[in-house]
């Protein structure tokens, strides 16, 4: 994964903490369900890059 999508990753977790935030302040239990829904969603998304890069590492601790 390129740093571009590790960022936009992070920058959709953090936007779904702070909604989700917003709902609890307002009572608001839609809002609050959907940034956590969208929290997990770019928590999900932040693991796959991961996987991603260790596959990466592995394979060129293999090449000579």
């Amino acid at each position: 994964m390129g740093m571009g999508d590790k960022i936009r990753h992070k920058i959709e977790e953090v936007a779904g903490a702070a909604k989700e935030k917003t709902g609890e302040a307002t009572d608001n239990d839609r809002l609050r369900a959907e940034g956590a829904t969208e929290q997990t969603e770019a928590n999900v998304k932040q693991a796959g890059d991961h996987v991603v890069d260790a596959a990466r590492d592995t394979r060129d601790a293999f090449r000579p």
